[in-house]
């Protein structure tokens, strides 16, 4: 918009009453009239002000013609003063004392804005045009030399303030054709009059139309109160509150725009592909629709102003963006986590794994952000993606420290299962290799486990010391499951003592159940399984996984078994020296004790008091077996009947058939024996013997008796077969007490019966 000052016109509008020339002259203008040119592009509004000679207002009433004139400079671009040409050259006719004030006040307060002053010369005469415009031009540059200037503008010329036009019109009342051409080319002048070469195409400080109203009210209210001006100042308020204004709409749009509503709400809940693209399309529709409604206000104003919405604008999206590189991070993390673990167990090595995952979301991290970026923003993702490698790097950490841990944990397992079985067996067949074994298998097995384990943590990349720390804490576990083996089963030496003595005093070389048959030597087989458990407590008495060598075997076998030391200790006085008297070991250092002196003493008395028992019923059993096999009388009581039954052994050599009834007797006996069990009766004693025998006599008696007779009923033919069918019935028919023995027997007699009937 382009605003054009007419002063003093010669003609009225429609609510003006016009100049009357038979009425005489007189003021047509009164006040501040304004209008928009009809038919002139761009759009130009027309202020008529009063003349400065008008004679209504008088001479002393001048305040408002330099309110006006000081208004008029203000607000236009275009300043039209009107000159009569017989006034050219007049010092109070053409103006200079008004136009001497009003370059003052333009030069102290006001910034050179490019006002163009168009001069114009009415009732023309015949002087020519070329003659009159430069006495003009020479009047004003004499008025802007003789006005007193401020510092700043010592040496500013007349053209930095004002662009200055003469043209010349003829008389309306004597030329009138001439004088309607000439406003129609005047009028012409004014057509794009803004643009490059126009009449107001240098302009500067340029007020929008949107903030003329705004802008005019508050530059004639300082006028009115007699303020210092500074109009410059007005134009930077009037694109203060108008640009504020409009930054305000495009705010209160942009918070109101569907698509960012949408984008916001999807972002809470989770990323959004193209999140940057989106988000800064409709931050730059908002800043772009700004710049169009704002394009003619103060730039520096603009400018701020556009900067301070861009703020608003982005202080508004920063919560939303920082949510999307939350998700993008807590993405990014959970995509490392599921890659690395893939890695891993595909048997890629930890610290590759690491590196390779580490890059690549750390790349893919990157692709995000630059989707996700905020052009208008400087805003600095390095804390976010610090964050991210944060989080990585303890992640990674964590599962190192548990793949570490699980790797100790699985060859600690295996040493557990490779040590705790076998260190168990040979202690248990304690001798004097025992702990040699125990040394060898230990040095073997944390051989294999430490190179297995070194081998493992080559894919973790750690330096030597910690890799050192590491297998040197596997061999000291190793070491520990030993000891604490050696520790628990010596906890059990007692037991394994009576069991070691069970086996080596109840069973023989072959292993087999010892039986007591009176020709074994109790007390050398006693001291042999005593001598092999104080063995096993001497081996259970130290660990000796070192090459220190000690003498507990020796001092043991001294203070507890050698009878004769035994014998000699208890003839010394009491103050004698007890090698067992003491609470460590001779040369074993007291980490290494598993029993002390002291407890092996203790532990072997109680060992002797509950093995007491076990060689006494031996002893017991042994005497029982020899009553038992000892049927013959004594050689006294043989020697005795030989002699005195001679008589009757010739007797019966001399008739054959004594013995042969004597034979049958002894057949008859034998089998009466066998039926009635006589020697397992007598086991549980005399008496129960008798009551038992006396209650069987009789049925045993009778059943012989009944199988006799019917042995004698059958043919002598069937002799043989009768006698098995006899010997198979009475072996299922007899008693609950008979066995194989009493039924052979039985067949034995009845078939010696049989033969006797049949002679």
């Amino acid at each position: 918009m382009r605003i054009v000052i007419c002063c003093g016109c010669y003609h009225g509008t429609s609510e003006q009453r016009e100049m009357d020339a038979f009425k005489g002259r007189s003021q047509t203008t009164k006040g501040i009239w304004m209008a928009k040119c009809a038919g002139i592009e761009p759009c130009t509004l027309v202020m008529d002000l009063e003349g400065t000679d008008g004679r209504e207002r008088g001479e002393d009433d001048t305040a408002f013609e330099k309110q006006s004139a000081l208004f008029a400079l203000a607000v236009s671009d275009i300043v039209l003063i009107n000159m009569w040409c017989h006034d050219i050259g007049r010092e109070q006719a053409a103006n200079k004392p008004l136009l001497k004030t009003v370059f003052q006040v333009m030069m102290r307060l006001f910034s050179p804005r490019k006002t163009t002053l168009m001069f114009v010369i009415r009732d023309k005469t015949r002087t020519p045009l070329e003659n009159l415009e430069p006495v003009l031009r020479e009047d004003i540059q004499k008025i802007w030399d003789s006005v007193p200037k401020p510092q700043a503008h010592k040496e500013t010329p007349l053209s930095e303030f004002f662009n200055v036009e003469v043209v010349a019109l003829s008389s309306y009342e004597e030329k009138e054709e001439q004088f309607k051409e000439q406003v129609a080319n005047l009028r012409q002048r004014f057509f794009h009059s803004i643009a490059p070469g126009g009449l107001a195409g240098d302009r500067r400080g340029v007020v929008p139309a949107s903030g003329f109203s705004f802008s005019a009210q508050q530059i004639w209210k300082v006028i009115k109160e007699n303020k210092d001006l500074d109009l410059p100042a007005h134009k930077v308020m009037v694109a203060t509150v108008r640009c504020e204004e409009i930054a305000n709409e495009k705010y209160a749009g942009f918070t109101a725009n569907e698509s960012w509503c949408l984008l916001e709400e999807a972002v809470q809940s989770g990323p959004v592909a193209g999140f940057g693209k989106k988000l800064n399309s409709i931050l730059y529709t908002s800043l772009t629709e700004y710049d169009a409604e704002a394009t003619y206000f103060d730039e520096g104003v603009r400018s701020a102003k556009r900067k301070q919405l861009e703020e608003k604008l982005l202080q508004l999206v920063q919560p939303a963006h920082h949510a999307m590189l939350g998700h993008l991070r807590s993405g990014t993390l959970e995509k490392f986590k599921e890659a690395f673990d893939k890695a891993l167990n595909g048997g890629e090595g930890f610290s590759v794994a690491a590196r390779n995952c580490t890059d690549a979301c750390m790349a893919l991290f990157d692709e995000g952000y630059a989707d996700a970026v905020v052009e208008l923003a400087n805003w600095d993702s390095s804390k976010v993606r610090d964050k991210l490698c944060r989080d990585i790097d303890a992640h990674v950490a964590s599962v190192r420290a548990a793949k570490l841990s699980e790797l100790t944990s699985s060859y600690e397992a295996k040493l557990n299962e490779a040590l705790s079985g076998p260190v168990e067996a040979l202690l248990d067949g304690a001798n004097n290799d025992t702990w040699p074994s125990i040394k060898k298998l230990l040095q073997r097995e944390t051989e294999s486990a430490v190179s297995g384990l070194s081998d493992a943590l080559s894919g973790f990349d750690m330096d030597e010391k910690t890799k050192e720390k590491m297998l040197t804490s596997l061999e000291d576990h190793a070491r520990g499951v030993v000891e604490a083996k050696a520790r628990e089963e010596a906890g059990r030496a007692l037991i394994r003592m009576k069991d070691r003595f069970s086996t080596l005093f109840s069973h023989d070389s072959d292993s087999m159940p010892r039986v007591w048959t009176g020709k074994e030597d109790i007390r050398a087989i006693t001291k042999t399984a005593r001598s092999a458990s104080l063995k096993l407590l001497s081996v259970m008495a130290a660990i000796r996984l070192d090459d220190n060598v000690d003498n507990i075997e020796n001092t043991l076998t001294s203070a507890l078994v050698d009878t004769k030391n035994n014998a000699a200790v208890t003839d010394r006085s009491i103050t004698t020296f007890d090698p067992l008297a003491s609470s460590t070991w001779e040369q074993v250092p007291p980490a290494k004790t598993l029993i002390t002196p002291v407890q092996c003493k203790s532990l072997w008395r109680q060992f002797r008091v509950e093995t007491e028992y076990t060689v006494t019923q031996a002893i017991s059993a042994q005497e029982a077996n020899k009553r038992n096999n000892n049927w013959l009388p004594p050689p006294w009581a043989i020697v005795a009947l030989i002699v005195l039954g001679f008589n009757e052994f010739m007797t019966l050599l001399r008739n054959p058939l004594y013995l042969g009834v004597i034979f049958v007797g002894f057949l008859i006996i034998k089998a009466l024996w066998v039926q009635l069990d006589i020697s397992g009766e007598f086991r549980n004693g005399a008496l129960p013997g008798l009551l038992s025998l006396s209650t069987k006599f009789l049925p045993t008696v009778m059943n012989l008796l009944r199988k006799l007779a019917e042995e004698g009923q059958m043919p002598a033919t069937n002799s043989s077969r009768t006698n098995q069918a006899v010997a198979s019935k009475s072996f299922q028919n007899g008693s609950s007490s008979s066995n194989m023995s009493s039924s052979a027997s039985s067949g034995i007699t009845a078939s010696e019966n049989s033969t006797t009937k049949g002679e």
